[in-house]
């Protein structure tokens, strides 16, 4: 079988005529065609190329980066190895973070329980700047954002929140944009925060601004009572330390131990794995006052009544337990609101019952028929002829009212209140005028006068008592009857408990103790106890000051409690301005003690500077100590004793 070819057959060709040679043996170049090539140079034979060795280049690699990963290695070894405590430092320095658990203040309460004083839960705003970079962000005006949603929260200008939010150092991470907040004002924030984070989980172009915003745990003093014994209490600064009265003195019983937690943070938040250390904070004692919340209502209720009827300067109420020594109310008005010290007046702020140093006037009187009677230089029932003047030294003395000649005892020299009465009879405390200002200046010292009265309390002062033999001429006739000297309130009433303790001075206290975490209560120290008459002279003096309110002739009559036996004495002085150093206006009072032959309670009033209406003592002074006196004796259960009083002779005749 023959296989066909698609191939087309090749062409056989006719060889034709022979061509003449060309000379040289060429052939002859016909149309068209190529130039013979002319012979030349032999060509060399190609030289072969060789490739170059990789191994030094190979070596070059392999040397620079041995180089670079022994960088790398020295620098790990730094890190690591050598710089590993630096590094771990600055680390933890930016993951970790540390709050001060702050203590629980202790709270305050009256005799009772009731409180007047008390801690409740509060936050610090806080932030961290580096939060609101442009870096973090995104955007460039962050802090300004965030101050313009945080300003009508926390009552504050927007400007100045921008700028506590973009500080001057770059790298400060911790602000505090507000104390003392209340958990309302930082579930606002909260819920703020919640809808930013959840806006930028579906809006990309949309930025949390209140992610660096933070909340402290705090706490936050409140005075359920307002103004209730604001003195008293004082209050607690911004930087929750006591700042006045009893909080300053007993800031450290009432603050407790901060405690610390530490824990590590990311984007602001706590990372709970990471754990966390904690010192838990100490909280403060309680205490326990004297002060009873009721008395102290009515006593400060009748003081700001009168002082505002007979617009005064101002006036004070001390109530004290007779027996004990503790202090029932100290009253002031004006008052402050010590939980909203930014409305306060700052002529209230203090406790004026004890920072005030006054002359007491005839309420002192009672401190010179003490010594003449313990001296036994008279009796209450001693004749006294007392001229309208009297003239002793330089000076010519007279008392409140022109008279005619007054033929009174000495009982009766004491309910008339009579100046000139009173510095014939202390005369006779010595031969000589100098020996009897010593005598007379040691029972002063005794009953208190030119001493702390033992309170501790911030502020107090002692009032002035100068040494007898730097008396000048017209004081040692003055100070008989109360002027010349000066005192604070308490150191007036304390005059009166003593006269109604038997003659035994009581040291004033204002706390009956504390009471710990653990829940046991610690009494205070007992008072200290000093004997400054005796017996029979304190119980001849008590019936003595009953003349001043219960007989016709006395100056105390609107002190009169029906069913009560009052003992009392009034007191009209001359004021000294403490602005010029100069006489101006009066200092009112009244003290005493009652039932006044079994006394339980004493009250002392004074207003100062009473400039409308009567400035007498025994007129508005008078009926605010029945006022608080009936509440107090009804407040502390104490019945009439039923006996009748002792009725001194007041007056005799020539």
């Amino acid at each position: 079988m023959t296989e066909v070819s698609d191939r087309e057959p090749p062409r056989r060709r006719v060889p034709g005529p022979a061509r003449p040679a060309r000379p040289g043996g060429g052939r002859r170049p016909g149309p068209g065609a190529r130039p013979a090539r002319r012979p030349g140079p032999p060509r060399p034979a190609p030289r072969a190329f060789r490739l170059g060795s990789p191994r030094p280049r190979l070596r070059m690699i392999g040397l620079a980066l041995t180089l670079v990963l022994a960088a790398f290695v020295v620098r790990l070894l730094q890190v690591q190895a050598v710089d590993a405590g630096t590094y771990s430092a600055k680390a933890e320095q930016n993951r970790y973070v540390v709050h001060t658990l702050p203590a629980e203040r202790g709270g305050i309460t009256d005799r009772n329980g009731v409180a007047l004083a008390s801690t409740v839960d509060s936050y610090d705003i806080t932030a961290d700047p580096t939060m609101f970079t442009r870096e973090q962000l995104k955007v460039g005006d962050g802090p300004e954002q965030a101050a313009a949603l945080l300003a009508p929260i926390l009552g504050q200008d927007q400007e100045q929140l921008a700028e506590v939010l973009r500080p001057k150092n770059k790298k400060l991470r911790y602000v505090r944009l507000a104390r003392r907040q209340t958990p309302q004002v930082w579930n606002q924030i909260k819920d703020l925060k919640t809808a930013l984070t959840t806006k930028a989980e579906t809006d990309k172009s949309a930025v949390n601004v209140l992610a660096g915003v933070f909340a402290d745990p705090s706490s936050k003093r409140v005075y359920p009572g307002g103004d209730l014994a604001a003195g008293v209490l004082g209050w607690v600064g911004a930087d929750g330390k006591g700042g006045g009265g009893l909080e300053r003195k007993l800031d450290k019983t009432l603050a407790g131990e901060d405690g610390k937690i530490r824990y590590a943070q990311s984007g602001g938040r706590q990372v709970p794995t990471a754990g966390s250390t904690e010192t838990p904070a100490v909280p403060g004692s309680d205490v326990e006052l004297t002060i009873d919340r009721d008395i102290q209502w009515a006593a400060q209720h009748a003081i700001t009544e009168q002082v505002e009827k007979s617009k005064a300067d101002g006036g004070y109420v001390i109530v004290q337990d007779t027996q004990t020594g503790e202090i029932l109310a100290m009253a002031n008005a004006p008052s402050f609101d010590p939980g909203d010290l930014a409305h306060a007046d700052a002529d209230a702020l203090g406790n004026a019952a004890l920072q005030d140093a006054f002359e007491p006037g005839s309420t002192a009187k009672v401190l010179s028929m003490a010594a003449v009677l313990e001296e036994n230089a008279a009796t209450p029932g001693t004749h006294i002829t007392v001229p309208n003047r009297l003239k002793r030294g330089d000076r010519l003395f007279k008392d409140d009212i022109d008279h005619p000649t007054w033929y009174l005892t000495l009982n009766g020299v004491l309910a008339k209140s009579s100046n000139i009465g009173t510095i014939m009879a202390t005369g006779e405390l010595g031969k000589t005028q100098a020996e009897a200002n010593k005598v007379l200046y040691s029972y002063l010292r005794k009953f208190g006068l030119g001493g702390y009265s033992g309170l501790g309390f911030p502020g107090e002062t002692k009032g002035i008592l100068a040494p007898p033999d730097q008396w000048s001429t017209s004081q040692q006739y003055t100070i008989p009857f109360g002027q010349g000297v000066s005192v604070n309130a308490l150191q007036a009433a304390s005059i009166y408990s003593t006269i109604a303790n038997g003659g035994v001075r009581v040291e004033p206290t204002l706390v009956r103790g504390t009471k710990g975490a653990d829940g046991r209560f610690t009494p205070a120290p007992e008072p200290e106890k000093t004997r400054v008459t005796s017996e029979k002279t304190a119980k001849t003096l008590a019936q003595m000051l009953e003349s001043v309110v219960d007989d016709e002739e006395g100056t105390g009559t609107k002190a009169r409690i029906p069913g009560y036996r009052v003992a009392g004495k009034t007191g009209t002085a001359n004021r000294v301005d403490p602005a010029t150093g100069k006489y101006r206006g009066y200092t009112s009072s009244f003290a005493g003690f009652a039932p006044a032959d079994k006394p339980r309670v004493t009250v002392y009033c004074a207003i100062q500077n009473a400039t409308e209406g009567s400035y007498f003592g025994g007129q508005i002074c008078g009926p605010i100590y029945k006022q608080v006196m009936e509440f107090a004796l009804k407040t502390l259960q104490v019945p009439p004793t039923g006996a009748d009083p002792a009725r001194l002779p007041v007056t005799f005749k020539p």
